[in-house]
């Protein structure tokens, strides 16, 4: 590979990088929230159930990118979902708050930070990578013509049916949980 071409694709190369690794480190984030759910008993709330589904959604416009190729839409999609994400985790938060008489933060702890502030956190990050990710590399047509190289292409397709296999996973346990009508926090159908 020539220096010439390197520099044209080295952009794109970093662009698919760190697509991948925000796919994977959310990726995490829903396996540990799962985990906390299976194995401690943790049922999500509501609005917790729509913090996930928020950080699906981000990984479902990263998922278009190495489907179909770069396209601003696909980033719009991935922000348009970050957005809500911080929407629902600063509401929850501010709910939350203050401690009433049988309404408090639903779950433990992670490093003393409950389930809705790590969203606050996460979403913004989220949205800091992008502008980052936006600055640094643009958004121009020298990104539109590469092709994801394929082992980010092959990681990429792995990474997207696991997070497909949490997305199915996780519809079914909400779908036990709260049947087919709303979701309270109250009155849960245990799984």
């Amino acid at each position: 590979m020539s220096a010439a071409s390197l520099s044209r694709q080295l952009p794109a190369l970093l662009n698919d990088l760190a697509l991948l690794a925000m796919m994977l480190v959310l990726a995490a984030i829903l396996t540990a929230a799962m985990t906390l759910q299976y194995a401690y008993g943790e049922l999500p709330c509501p609005l917790c159930l729509l913090q996930r589904v928020a950080m699906f959604g981000v990984c479902f416009g990263i998922m278009l990118h190495f489907r179909r190729g770069y396209s601003v839409r696909n980033t719009g999609v991935s922000l348009l979902f970050a957005l809500f994400l911080l929407i629902v985790s600063v509401r929850q938060t501010l709910l939350d708050i203050y401690p009433r008489p049988g309404h408090s933060y639903i779950g433990s702890t992670v490093l003393g930070l409950h389930m809705p502030v790590w969203s606050i956190l996460i979403a913004l990050a989220i949205l800091l990578a992008f502008a980052i990710k936006l600055i640094v590399l643009g958004g121009g047509e020298h990104l539109r013509d590469a092709r994801p190289l394929p082992v980010f292409h092959a990681l990429a397709g792995l990474l997207s049916l696991y997070v497909i296999a949490l997305c199915a996973i996780n519809f079914v346990s909400v779908i036990l949980q709260c049947g087919l009508g709303e979701c309270h926090t109250f009155g849960y159908r245990l799984l």
